[in-house]
């Protein structure tokens, strides 16, 4: 199929790049003695009340094991002085050691999960995992029930983002090691 002038034809194999700018998270699992922390930039927000999100894991990491066993999940924003580490948390296994460790990420307590929070994030999720069988066999996807949120109140107030440092902005993977950071908020009036 020839792409109208002056449209760019995109392989499908890279068009999820075109929707893919959301932000980028830092998925924190724990299960026993056992922890581990990824990067997944496929997921969003589902429903607001209550509220659930959805996150896609690779049925090979150890991320999933830990939350296929402990029924629990954090997603975690972590804002654009994190993107070396957050890219590390994605490019490596934790099944050979501690990722938390590793990456000199240190953690704090959550309040309704036995899961860490990655302590440098701007925002984070706490999740317990609305068990859907079919759709984590077959497409890796876990839909989570937020149970509770936080935000770096620097960052986030009003019920909105906000960025006075362009350092802390969250940061939108899109693929080969490349992100976005989120850029200046603008408001469109709204007429009645």
């Amino acid at each position: 199929m020839i792409a109208p002038s002056p449209f760019q034809s995109v392989p499908l194999s890279q068009a999820y790049r075109l929707l893919n700018h959301g932000p980028t998270v830092l998925v924190s699992s724990a299960h026993g003695d056992r922890r581990n922390v990824m990067a997944a930039a496929w997921n969003m927000p589902l429903d607001f009340d209550p509220p659930k999100v959805a996150v896609v894991i690779d049925k090979a990491t150890l991320t999933r094991e830990l939350i296929e066993a402990s029924g629990q999940f954090v997603l975690a924003i972590p804002g654009r002085d994190l993107a070396e580490r957050t890219l590390a948390a994605g490019s490596c296994s934790g099944r050979e050691g501690d990722k938390f460790e590793a990456l000199g990420l240190d953690v704090l307590p959550a309040s309704q999960v036995q899961v860490p929070l990655p302590a440098g994030c701007i925002g984070w999720l706490e999740c317990r995992v609305i068990d859907e069988p079919h759709i984590q066999r077959t497409y890796d996807l876990f839909l989570g029930e937020v149970v509770a949120a936080w935000a770096d109140s620097d960052m986030y107030s009003a019920g909105r983002w906000h960025f006075p440092e362009q350092g802390r902005s969250s940061i939108h993977y899109v693929s080969g090691g490349q992100f976005f950071a989120t850029g200046e908020a603008f408001e469109v009036d709204r007429k009645a």
